[in-house]
């Protein structure tokens, strides 16, 4: 027997309005913990590599984070869709509070790398079990309303990430980086571990451990090329060389064994999937384009308007009350309307204009027109990113929502490493050139300035003579503008891609009640919401993965569960539950899965 077959047979899980409010804000704790601790290390950094005498290698605070959150990402995503979401979510709040704890304490600088590595495997749970948990208990038809809010904590997060990093490093002590996330870790825990009524399974398929080899092998190689390269060594250097070779060799076995095994962490037959392959490209192209853009944004708007360390956060303001903006409001239309597509497609659209804007940033540029400039671009970005992650899970079957989510996140990941490379790589070389022409014009030529690229920081900036400082800042803006015109092509391409996005019909039944695992409370519509009736009609369900063949309007009655046969039976057609077709082989190649219609 299955476990889908044993899952099934337990008593459902009843979802009412008190559960889902209760879960939905053990999310929000729980991405709120994730995504803060992206953004609050980077004010304290300065004080904590002096402190902890890691100058030279303070880029590892930064690397060995992303570095542990994508790697575990698609494990999460799989091992949530085979054993059940709430334990796994339990243990990688419990890594992350600890890992938390365990940076604050640190004594040495590779200590803290340690501990923050730890909190890093945590950390990436946090964000794809808790979009993964929401489709779970909400329709994708209603799912915008709760996407939404997510992604204006996101935003919200990101702004207040550096206030705090800043008012704790200089009013108490740069560790309450860290040990903030403790106590709201905590609280999410207690939330979650009782208010979290998820099912768990007993799955019988095997671990895919090649796989997870060769993930890991190649995940980890292409972040330290893109960490390293340009910066640590020169991408010509054996070190880069040999790094890219690995990357590209242990990518090409992956998907080999994916190809092969029974029980794939990323499966291959997503990628027959129009929908999730569009999705995932897109999602792939906002990351490169993104974080590629914003990276040297803030330092540019410092260095212009002398503004400290502490208030940083505060000068990405706009962008942040732009994505917090749409990504609200597109959410509630959605959930209202079932129409997704236009938004992709006005989201890509005008975050390319507003990079093409930036192209004419100058050191003269007000602080206002730029205000307009960044609040424009997270303008687009909200109208998409929230909207992406929904189409992917609408598009294929209950099963795969963790697995789904977590690809589109960590091909995410990966954009915004290279891009952030490839972009970093122009825009220094840019700069040298800027500034060396800048320094030739300076009283007493370059050494007047005594300024170079590897030493340009906002602090050293301001403490330059006037002239010094004016031609700097001209050179920084001459260098940084330009480089935005890289990466405006990447968001039309994202543009061109969201026109062939298929308008499909969002499901209406959560992903728990489409796998037969949970049944809707009386004030949400009863147990027989869902449930297909005489007629063969039933509400909504997600497609099945690697089907692109119903699309808005043409598809009638979707799948509301899979029933697993043994070998050498098969099922009755003809039954009230509609048609029986068969689909591919599971993980189980002893058994066929079929899917009602």
């Amino acid at each position: 027997m299955s476990s889908a077959t044993q899952t099934a047979e337990k008593a459902p899980i009843v979802l009412n309005k008190k559960t889902i409010a209760l879960i939905f804000s053990a999310l929000m704790a729980a991405m709120f913990l994730a995504t803060l601790d992206q953004t609050i290390v980077s004010t304290a950094m300065p004080t904590i590599v002096g402190e902890l005498d890691g100058v030279e290698h303070q880029a590892w605070l930064v690397t060995i984070y992303l570095l542990a959150m994508t790697i575990v990402m698609p494990l999460y995503g799989k091992f949530g869709d085979m054993w059940g979401r709430k334990v796994i979510f339990l243990v990688a709040i419990a890594i992350f509070v600890v890992g938390s704890f365990g940076s604050g304490m640190a004594q040495t600088f590779w200590e803290l790398i340690a501990w923050r590595g730890f909190q890093g495997l945590g950390g990436g749970g946090l964000m794809i079990l808790s979009q993964a948990i929401i489709a779970d208990i909400i329709p994708a038809s209603e799912r915008g309303k709760y996407m939404g809010p997510l992604g204006g904590l996101f935003a919200i997060s990101s702004v207040l990430g550096p206030v705090l990093g800043g008012f704790f490093t200089q009013h108490m002590d740069w560790r309450w980086c860290f040990w903030i996330n403790v106590p709201i870790g905590i609280i999410a825990f207690v939330i979650a571990l009782f208010a979290l009524k998820l099912p768990s399974h007993k799955s019988d398929k095997k671990v895919d451990v090649l796989g997870i080899i060769f993930m890991v092998a190649a995940t980890s190689q292409l972040i330290l090329v893109t960490s390293w390269g340009g910066h640590d060594y020169d991408w010509n250097s054996p070190t880069i060389i040999s790094l890219i070779i690995g990357t590209v060799v242990s990518a090409a076995i992956f998907v080999y064994v994916e190809s092969k095994v029974s029980n794939p962490i990323i499966p291959i037959f997503l990628f027959k999937n129009k929908t999730f392959v569009l999705s995932t490209v897109i999602g792939l192209l906002l990351g490169l384009g993104m974080f590629s853009a914003m990276a040297f944004l803030p330092t540019f708007m410092q260095m212009a308007s002398g503004t400290d360390v502490t208030g940083s956060g505060l000068l990405m303001l706009p962008m942040m009350a732009g994505v917090m903006l749409t990504s609200i409001v597109s959410g509630f239309i959605v959930s209202k309307t079932g129409k997704y597509k236009i938004y992709p497609l006005l989201g890509t659209l005008i975050a390319g204009i507003a990079l093409a804007w930036m192209t004419t940033l100058t050191a003269d540029t007000s602080m206002v027109l730029i205000g307009c400039m960044i609040f424009t671009m997270g303008f687009g970005l909200g109208l998409v990113m929230q909207i992406i992650v929904l189409v992917i899970q609408n598009s294929v079957a209950p099963e795969l929502v963790g697995t789904a989510t977590s690809t589109n996140n960590y091909f995410r990941e990966i954009g915004a490493s290279v891009g952030t490379a490839l972009f970093g790589s122009i825009f220094t070389s840019r700069l040298a050139d800027k500034v060396g022409e800048a320094m030739s014009q300076a009283p007493g030529g370059a050494a007047a300035g005594g300024a170079s690229t590897d030493s340009l920081t906002p602090e050293s900036v301001a403490s330059l003579p006037g002239p010094i400082h004016d031609l700097v800042v001209n050179a920084y803006a001459d260098a940084l503008a330009p480089s935005f015109w890289y990466m405006v092509p990447v968001f039309l391409v994202a543009f061109v891609l969201a026109w062939f996005l298929p308008q499909l019909k969002l499901s209406d039944v959560a992903g728990m009640v489409a796998r037969g695992e949970a049944v809707y409370g009386e004030d949400l519509g009863g147990p027989t919401r869902g449930v297909v009736n005489d007629s063969g009609e039933s509400a909504t369900a997600d497609t099945a993965a690697g089907s692109d063949e119903s699309v808005a309007g043409e598809r009638g009655p979707q799948r509301l569960s899979t029933v697993t046969v043994d070998d050498g039976y098969a099922p009755r057609p003809g039954l009230d539950t509609g048609t029986i077709h068969q689909v591919e082989p599971g993980a189980d190649p002893e058994k066929d899965q079929y899917r009602l219609r």
